[in-house]
């Protein structure tokens, strides 16, 4: 299978290409010439498979120059019991008889960031290899929290690589900056960013498409990749645990191989929503794709109107993963619906950047609104939603897990659709800790308390246990303090680099 860039369709490459480049030269971002198919059996072959036998199932249907071998092997490293604490890797929680949450943080970091980023250094570092690459690959990452963290503990200390992540210096829970400033690794770097985490990750595309800055790197044997889901190494995984959630359901006889469900997502960047439409793509019968928002309902406005416009107000939530106005995987989304047509992606994304604002066709626009539908919801009503479902169902969410919830609640209100239905939880509660507590038992209950105390109050509240990665923290010492302004990155990088 060749890739094509979603702003050049003429380039024909490898996954392996597409993977260690992370992006086209253009900026354009790099997706499959065509999706294969999946029928109802085969995925009903799925429900007898372990979560490694399906990733390798569907992975192997996107990385036809992997050879059976390598592939394996990447799976097999990934997807450890040792790194996620579960067999299941990816389980579904039944909340009540048409609700259900695909748990996706198990992981190291707690966070979906994992599902993918555990996986991503291994499918690099043998792209690498497949492509006879002698030059040492620098990852660069923007996160808004989750990412970086991910990145960092996936990358850390893997051969012929390095890794510089940036984060919006108050733009994360303080769980967040502290599993990425107490980072260890040989190869590691992290820095915030004077901004928000659209500055971070405007910097870090300036950064790719800068020749000569790229000339520099590369007179040095550095060449630039990424982490963040503009990697298609990075978006790929997503697509398994759709494939995985819904041959769970058939496994524990919840539906029948071919009934519809809905997924909702909550989702900031576009890359979580989009896997699961590739899955719906390829064949996964899914009936409605719920796009949940926060306050920053960039995305929503655009589902419900055509218009993308990002001249807004920024805020900073207590879901802090999706405070983005950018949302950079809804240009892959674009250039599959509007018909692969890389000249209008490349005017959208030209008056994106210039303007701040596009409008799609009203064709486009029509096919959007017949696969999504979208909402949002404010803090107030996010803290709600974690107290309600404490109080009902015993079961607790984190903040960014309860603005899925709080959208499809708001979706069955609307439309009466009592669709079986899959909510991607994205976070464990710990990561965000104190507004989880708030939520549950009000300001009082985190008043002078500091992170770890808030831990051991929200494992006495949620009757789960702290991760052992977050409680670790406690100890760990601080690595990395540095902070500095957007046009600062390419000096950051130099100086991580050790490049004039």
């Amino acid at each position: 299978m060749q890739y094509q860039s979603t702003r050049n369709k003429a380039i024909a490459i490898s996954s392996a290409e597409a993977i260690k480049m992370g992006l086209s030269a253009e900026g354009g971002l790099f997706v499959p010439e065509s999706f294969p198919t999946v029928s109802v059996a085969e995925i009903e072959s799925y429900a007898d498979m372990t979560y490694q036998e399906r990733a390798y199932a569907i992975l192997s249907k996107f990385l036809t120059d992997f050879s059976k071998e390598e592939l394996q092997a990447c799976v097999d490293k990934a997807y450890t019991v040792e790194k996620f604490q579960t067999e299941n890797i990816a389980p579904v929680y039944k909340l009540n008889p048409h609700t259900y949450f695909l748990e996706l943080w198990h992981g190291p970091t707690c966070a979906f960031k994992d599902m993918a980023l555990q996986i991503l250094p291994h499918l690099l570092t043998t792209s690498m290899k497949k492509t006879n690459e002698e030059s040492e690959v620098v990852i660069l990452v923007a996160t808004s929290g989750d990412t970086g963290k991910a990145a960092l503990e996936g990358f850390r200390d893997v051969d012929g690589t390095r890794i510089i992540v940036f984060y919006p210096d108050h733009g994360v829970s303080e769980i967040q900056k502290l599993q990425m400033v107490t980072q260890e690794g040989n190869n590691v770097g992290v820095a915030a960013v004077n901004g928000n985490f659209d500055d971070a990750q405007n910097g870090v595309k300036a950064i790719f498409t800068d020749e000569e800055y790229k000339n520099l790197l590369a007179k040095s044997h550095f060449k630039l990749s990424s982490a963040n889901s503009i990697n298609w190494g990075r978006l790929v995984p997503q697509i398994v645990y759709y494939f995985s959630a819904y041959a769970d359901l058939v496994m524990g006889e919840e539906i029948t191989a071919g009934d519809e469900i809905n997924v909702v997502v909550p989702t900031g960047n576009f890359g979580n929503i989009l896997a699961a439409y590739y899955a719906k793509k390829m064949g996964l019968p899914i009936k409605k794709l719920i796009c949940a928002s926060n306050q920053n309902n960039v995305l929503t406005d655009f589902i419900r109107t055509g218009e993308y416009n990002k001249n807004r107000a920024f805020h900073t939530t207590i879901s802090p993963s999706m405070d983005i106005l950018i949302s950079s995987n809804l240009e892959r989304f674009l250039y599959d619906i509007s018909g692969c047509q890389d000249s209008l992606i490349s005017d959208w994304m030209d008056a994106l950047k210039t303007t701040g604002v596009y409008r799609v066709t009203d064709e486009v626009k029509a096919k959007m609104q017949e696969l999504f539908w979208a909402g949002c919801a404010d803090d107030e009503l996010t803290m709600a939603k974690i107290a309600k479902c404490k109080e009902e169902y015993d079961y607790v969410m984190d903040t960014h897990t309860a603005v899925g919830k709080a959208v499809y609640d708001d979706y069955v209100a609307q439309t009466g659709d009592m669709t079986k239905t899959v909510i991607a939880s994205t976070a464990s509660p710990f990561k965000f800790n104190q507004s989880v507590l708030i939520a549950l038992k009000g300001y009082p209950a985190v008043a002078g308390k500091d992170e770890f105390t808030l831990l051991e109050e929200l494992q006495n509240q949620s009757g789960m246990r702290i991760p052992q990665s977050l409680s670790a923290l406690k100890t760990k010492p601080r690595l990395f303090d540095l902070v500095c302004e957007k046009e600062q990155m390419p000096q950051i990088v130099s100086d991580f680099l050790k490049i004039d």
